[in-house]
C-alpha cells in the first residue's frame, strides 16, 4: 500500500513539474533508459530469489494452470472493458490489462510502443491509464485478499495479485491461503513477470 501511494505521489509530482516548468529534454531517450533499468531489475529480482532452487525442484505441470487462469481472465475482462471505453480499441485495453499489476514497467512500455502509431499525447494517456489501473489492481488485491479467499478459494488471491504474488503480496497470501501455496505464488509471480513485456508489446503492435 505504502509503495503504491509513493508511486502515485511521484506521478503527480511529475505532472505538476511538467505543467509549471520549462524543462527541455529528450523524454523518449530518458524513458528508454528507465525501461532498460527496469528490465535489469526484473532479472536481478528473479535470479537472486533465495527460494528459486527449492521452487524449481517442486515444480509440477498443474501449477501452470494458475498463471494461465490469471492471464486468460485478465485479458478477457480487459477486452470487455473496451465496450465501455469507446476511445480505446480492444487491443489497447488488453495491453493495459497485460500489465498484471506491474504498473511501472507496463506504463512505460505502452507509451513507447504506442507513440509511433497514435502520437505522444495519446500514448502518454494510455500509459497513464495503465499505471493507474495496475496500481488499483495491486491495492484491491492487498485490501481484498480476505474476501477473495473466502468467496473464490485459496488460489484466487494469487491470481488477483498478478506479478506481486511473489513479493509484495506474498505475506498476505500466505496468511490467508496458507504456507502450502507459497511455491505456487512464487512460480506464478515469476511467469507473470516474464509475460508482461511479451503481452504488452504484442497487443500494442496489433
Amino acid at each position: 500500500m505504502k509503495g503504491s501511494l509513493i508511486v502515485v505521489a511521484f506521478f503527480c509530482a511529475g505532472c505538476l513539474l511538467g505543467v509549471f516548468s520549462d524543462f527541455q529534454f529528450n523524454l523518449h531517450e530518458l524513458s528508454m533508459y528507465v525501461l532498460y533499468a527496469l528490465m535489469f531489475q526484473v532479472g536481478i529480482s528473479i535470479g537472486s530469489n533465495k527460494k528459486l532452487k527449492e521452487l524449481l525442484k517442486s515444480l509440477r505441470p498443474k501449477m501452470l494452470l494458475v498463471p494461465m487462469a490469471t492471464i486468460t481472465g485478465t485479458l478477457l475482462f480487459s477486452a470487455f472493458a473496451s465496450l465501455l471505453l469507446s476511445q480505446w480499441s480492444v487491443f489497447e485495453c488488453m495491453a493495459v490489462g497485460s500489465g498484471f499489476a506491474y504498473y511501472s514497467l507496463s506504463s512505460i512500455l505502452i507509451t513507447q510502443f504506442k507513440e509511433p502509431s497514435i502520437g505522444l499525447q495519446l500514448a502518454t494517456e494510455l500509459g497513464t491509464i495503465a499505471l493507474l489501473a495496475n496500481i488499483f489492481r495491486e491495492m484491491m488485491a492487498l485490501l481484498g485478499t480476505p474476501l477473495i479467499r473466502k468467496y473464490f478459494g485459496k488460489l484466487a488471491p494469487i491470481s488477483a495479485a498478478g506479478v506481486n504474488s511473489m513479493d509484495v503480496l506474498l505475506p498476505t497470501i500466505t496468511r490467508y491461503s496458507g504456507k502450502e501455496v507459497i511455491p505456487i505464488a512464487i512460480f506464478h509471480g515469476i511467469l507473470i513477470d516474464l509475460s508482461v513485456p511479451v503481452f504488452v508489446s504484442f497487443f500494442c503492435n496489433l
